[in-house]
């Protein structure tokens, strides 16, 4: 029987090292989702490596055991401060990013209660801020994972579909519903009819989702935000109050084409959730529970939708959960900007800046839930649906 020994050391071993602790001949072995090379002599070291140790798998060959039952040995030398330090960051970073519901709360209150404290991020800076938002996941990425995912664009467009008919009707529909004032209506649509939130891509990478087809949804949405975003402002608003379509094209323009690759996440979506209440704090009090809800049903509404509209057509449970969160999170923050803009109402703005809160929520809420439920089948566009009902028909045609 051979003898499987481990080591797992924390700095990479030299070779005399290893030598003078083996005294005799392995090669190594592939284990799990190591990959490791194969030697008749001793291991090399060509091997991925684990944030706190390298693991080497070897095996002793048979005229150099007793020939007794399978072992293990584990032979670890000390930790390094450097690699106990990373460890408890990596902790910390990943218990502060799932708790970004919270931080998202707290945020809209602390505006609500003390609108001063981000009443200094004005209009103006707006356009900044979401510029700097716009890539924060992208770099992450590699070209490989665009590559892939544009060999099956049928999923991008289909939630293209949804960020720009089904998410804007849905808005028109609820406020009708709830019979909103004019301006408060415009508000709502004008949400809809915005692109999907650049926010989504982190809430798509805490989910375990496919962040690189999040940020091309994102992408898409944004760049199709220049045409769309005026016309259903237009069409759809012009009947309600009224719409200043070029000026609305030229500020999409301006947050669109100005991206600027930073990664500040959290940190960055809260202080946009900040100000916009923080500017409209006292409408946001005055207008109760009644406007909140048709605002809160429309990001969970959109999130749903975004969920079974893919499943239906058979893809996976990561382009679920992805199309779902882009479908929720709006870029309420640049329909705020747009509102202050280009509508003379000043209520048109108060849909928007609830939105901000309650996408965030949503979202964050979203991710946070799916990123504790295990995901099946982490291939990017496999069909099951599709697959098993071609097997039912052959089943059937057979018989």
């Amino acid at each position: 029987m051979t003898k499987i020994v481990q080591w797992r050391f924390d700095e990479k071993p030299s070779f005399i090292s290893i030598a003078s602790s083996i005294r005799c001949k392995y090669f190594v072995h592939r284990c799990k989702h190591l990959f490791v090379t194969r030697s008749t002599s001793f291991p090399l070291v060509l091997k991925q490596r684990k944030p706190n140790y390298f693991r080497y798998f070897c095996l002793a060959s048979p005229s150099e055991t007793d020939g007794s039952k399978l072992s293990e040995t584990f032979v670890r030398s000390e930790e390094p401060l450097r690699l106990k330090l990373w460890r408890t960051y990596t902790s910390l970073a990943t218990l502060l990013t799932n708790l970004f519901p919270l931080w998202t709360l707290l945020v809209a209150v602390v505006a609500l209660k003390r609108p001063t404290t981000f009443t200094w991020l004005s209009t103006p800076y707006f356009t900044f801020t979401l510029s700097v938002l716009m890539l924060s996941m992208g770099i992450t990425l590699s070209p490989r994972d665009f590559k892939r995912i544009m060999k099956r664009p049928g999923i991008v467009i289909l939630q293209f579909c949804c960020c720009y008919f089904l998410v804007p009707l849905l808005a028109y529909v609820l406020g009708r519903l709830f019979k909103l004032p004019s301006d408060i209506l415009a508000g709502l649509v004008l949400v809809g009819s915005v692109n999907g939130g650049q926010a989504s891509n982190l809430c798509t990478y805490i989910a375990k989702g496919n962040v690189a087809l999040s940020v091309i949804m994102t992408t898409a949405t944004t760049l199709g935000a220049i045409v769309m975003s005026p016309l259903l402002s237009k069409f759809v608003l012009g009947t309600v109050v009224q719409v200043d379509a070029l000026g609305i094209a030229w500020s999409t323009i301006q947050v669109v084409l100005v991206p600027i690759a930073l990664v500040i996440g959290v940190a960055a979506t809260c202080l946009v959730v900040g100000s916009a209440v923080a500017q409209c704090n006292s409408l946001i009090l005055s207008a109760g529970i009644s406007l909140q809800i048709p605002i809160f049903l429309l990001h969970l509404i959109g999130g749903i939708c975004g969920y079974v509209l893919p499943y239906i057509l058979g893809y996976n449970e990561v382009v679920c959960r992805t199309v779902a969160i882009e479908t929720a999170m709006k870029s309420s923050a640049f329909g705020f900007v747009l509102a202050c803009l280009h509508f003379a109402a000043y209520r048109v703005r108060v849909p928007c800046a609830i939105s901000v809160v309650w996408m965030s929520l949503v979202g964050s809420g979203l991710a946070v839930f799916w990123r504790y439920k295990p995901v099946q089948n982490l291939r990017g566009f496999r069909s099951d649906l599709a697959q098993r009902l071609r097997q039912k028909r052959k089943i059937t045609n057979s018989s």
